[in-house]
């Protein structure tokens, strides 16, 4: 007869009734987290985007002083413009392919624009321009930004991803929500080796 009473279909009730009934089922908890990861990764964009936003006045100022640069001048836009081809959506953000293409992208633009930096040492009048200076500042303080917000980021990924894996939240999210990891950034390729200085 308790056999009967407590048939799989009653159990699985009771399973569910526990299961919501523990103190904080983490069910809200986990979606404020998957909203702070995706809000981390728009002040990421937003900030690759304002860098973005600065090198073409960066390239035609350093064009108009040193305009036979153009192989230099030529890497930093075809850099720009992978850079703006690649574009990850939040849902996205699990996929390590997609978020390691993304890091690659802005990798090479980062390179790009150390390059042309270098080259505009040899030019002490575009040094010397405030234009340039300004340009440069402004970039600077944006690599800053870049640097704070992938922070932020990393801390919201981890903050989601251990929201879902520990208990009770990772039964509400293997039962109902279904989420995956969030990958989070990572050093560059070679990012581990010194550079090589030569005199």
């Amino acid at each position: 007869m308790l056999q009967k009473i407590f048939s799989t279909k009653h159990r699985i009730i009771v399973l569910m009734i526990l299961l919501f009934s523990l103190s904080g089922c983490g069910y809200n908890e986990i979606q404020r987290n998957e909203e702070a990861v995706i809000a981390a990764w728009g002040d990421v964009e937003a900030t690759y985007q304002r860098r973005a936003d600065l090198i073409p006045n960066l390239v035609e100022t350093v064009k108009a002083y040193a305009s036979h640069e153009k192989e230099t001048l030529q890497a930093v836009t075809d850099a720009r413009a992978r850079v703006g081809q690649i574009k990850i959506s939040p849902e996205n953000l699990g996929d390590a392919a997609a978020v390691e293409k993304y890091v690659a992208a802005q990798g090479q633009m980062s390179s790009a624009l150390s390059r042309l930096l270098v080259v505009a040492e040899n030019y002490p009048d575009l040094k010397a321009s405030q234009n340039f200076r300004d340009l440069q500042h402004q970039l600077e303080g944006t690599e800053n930004r870049i640097n704070v917000a992938r922070q932020r980021y990393n801390d919201s990924v981890r903050i989601f991803n251990s929201s879902i894996r520990t208990f009770p939240n990772n039964l509400t999210n293997k039962l109902l929500l279904h989420l995956e990891r969030k990958e989070p950034f990572k050093a560059e390729t070679g990012a581990a080796q010194a550079p090589k200085v030569q005199f």
